[in-house]
C-alpha cells in the first residue's frame, strides 16, 4: 500500500497586528512630539567647544542680532496650564497701564520671540500674518529712562524663579549691546546664564599649549 503523502503549506506570518502595532507608535509619536519654534531672526554665533545643552521648557530667551536689535523670549512651561507668557503679558499690561483682552493673551502665548517696545505690542499680536510682524521689529527699549527688557526679565522671573536663561548674540552685534543686556540679568540677581554658540570641532596639539 501506498504512503500518503501529505501536502505541506509554507508557513504563513501575519502582519496584522505588526502593522497596528507601528500605527499605534506613530500616533503616540505624533501625540508627543515637540517642535522646535523656529528662529524669529538669523543669528550667526560665534563658536565655541563646549557641548553643554539645556532643556526646552521654561527657558528665556534673549537674542541679540546683527543690527542690535534686542529680542525677547519665553516659553510657556512644561505644562500649558502654567500660562507663563500670558501672565508675564498681564503683569507688563499693568505696569504700563495698558489692557489685553483674553483672546489677545491667548494669541500672545502662541507667538514666537518679538523686539518692540510695549506701545506697538497690541499692534504685534493682532497683525495679519508673520511678514506684518517681523517688520515690527525695531528692538526692546533698554535705556535709563525707559527699560522694558529689565521688567520683561523680572516678570518672568516672578512667575518661575528657576527660569533657564539663555543669551544668544550675533557674532557681529556690538559688545556695548550684549554688556548692557548682562548688566540687566545681573540687576535681576541672575549671574548665570548660557551663552548659545556654534560648535566647533578644535584638534588641540601641544604646539597649541
Amino acid at each position: 500500500m501506498g504512503k500518503i503523502k501529505i501536502q505541506k503549506k509554507p508557513p504563513r506570518i501575519d502582519m496584522t497586528p505588526m502593522v497596528d502595532l507601528f500605527f499605534l507608535l506613530l500616533i503616540f509619536f505624533i501625540l508627543t512630539a515637540r517642535f522646535r519654534v523656529p528662529e524669529i531672526v538669523a543669528i550667526d554665533t560665534p563658536n565655541s567647544v563646549s557641548e553643554t545643552t539645556f532643556d526646552a521648557d521654561h527657558v528665556m530667551t534673549i537674542t541679540i542680532d546683527k543690527d542690535n536689535r534686542v529680542f525677547f523670549n519665553v516659553d510657556n512651561g512644561r505644562d500649558t496650564a502654567e500660562h507663563l507668557r500670558g501672565n508675564i503679558l498681564r503683569a507688563m499690561a499693568f505696569q504700563y497701564q495698558m489692557r489685553f483682552t483674553p483672546e489677545e493673551v491667548k494669541k500672545f502665548e502662541g507667538l514666537n520671540a518679538f523686539s518692540l517696545p510695549m506701545s506697538k505690542l497690541k499692534a504685534f499680536i493682532n497683525a495679519e500674518n508673520t511678514e506684518e510682524r517681523d517688520a515690527m521689529h525695531t528692538g526692546i527699549p533698554m535705556d535709563s529712562v525707559d527699560n522694558q527688557l529689565l521688567y520683561w526679565v523680572r516678570f518672568s522671573r516672578q512667575y518661575y524663579n528657576d527660569l533657564i536663561v539663555n543669551l544668544k548674540g550675533d557674532k557681529d552685534a556690538d559688545y556695548e549691546k550684549v554688556k548692557k543686556v548682562i548688566e540687566i540679568l545681573q540687576g535681576n540677581n541672575i549671574n548665570k546664564f548660557s551663552l548659545t554658540t556654534t560648535l566647533e570641532e578644535v584638534d588641540i596639539s601641544l604646539e597649541n599649549i
